[in-house]
């Protein structure tokens, strides 16, 4: 049996609008082997971000099933989903999605209250995380008075808190410049060659760079999976 930690069977979500419905998946069947670090890419609408969110746990499909590490997500109830999300999930957004009123430090700590991570534990994680990250200086100081880099560096650094086994990561460098963007895929492949499985919405090429595979999307189907190592090739 392969080593999946994501695989999504004849995977549809379907949205009814006055006109008719909208069909942002379409039996997608697809597996994100362990150890994996995917690039999803494709035009905009074409339901790339709507599987990430599905994979998270985020967004229950009108039809089909979608497993991680084994679990079949959608046959959890909301609590179980949610303490199997924090416990096994990383997710870094292209928004940042920190709270405005909070120093570094405690909006990495956040991450740690549905794990159930103990306090002492899950600060000490947090400084360390942060110091590789090159936030140490930084962890009294809000979101406003970062960089954009170091916001996004701030969303990863709560996205690893809990010491996931996959990330998922939406755009993650789409409001960065290159040189920030580099630096954030690099942090994503450290995780990646710690042994974590990375799957990263993209519009871009860049991932190209660090990614084992890359995957196609258009109109809600899969229309390429890339089946040997990007890397390997010299892409």
């Amino acid at each position: 049996m392969t080593d999946a930690m994501i695989r999504f069977e004849a995977v549809s979500k379907v949205y009814p609008t006055r006109s008719g419905e909208v069909r942002s998946l379409d039996g997608v069947s697809l597996e994100i082997r362990t150890g994996e670090f995917v690039a999803l890419r494709g035009p905009s609408g074409c339901g790339k971000t709507t599987l990430l969110l599905a994979a998270g746990g985020m967004l229950r499909p009108t039809s089909g099933n979608v497993a991680v590490g084994g679990e079949s997500l959608y046959a959890l109830g909301p609590a179980e989903r949610a303490r199997f999300r924090a416990r096994n999930l990383g997710f870094v957004f292209q928004m940042f999605h920190l709270v405005p009123y909070l120093d570094v430090l405690s909006n990495v700590l956040l991450a740690a209250v549905p794990s159930g991570l103990a306090k002492d534990e899950a600060e000490q994680r947090a400084r360390g995380i942060l110091g590789r990250l090159g936030l140490g200086p930084r962890l009294g100081h809000r979101p406003a008075d970062l960089s954009t880099g170091e916001r996004q560096r701030a969303a990863i650094a709560r996205a690893l808190l809990n010491q996931p086994r996959l990330l998922l990561a939406d755009e993650p460098t789409g409001n960065l410049d290159p040189a920030n963007e580099r630096e954030v895929f690099g942090h994503l492949r450290e995780f990646h060659r710690a042994g974590g499985t990375v799957v990263v919405v993209t519009h871009g090429n860049t991932a190209n760079e660090y990614a084992d595979r890359v995957v196609s999307m258009e109109a809600g189907k899969v229309i390429g999976s890339g089946g040997e190592s990007l890397r390997a090739l010299g892409a």
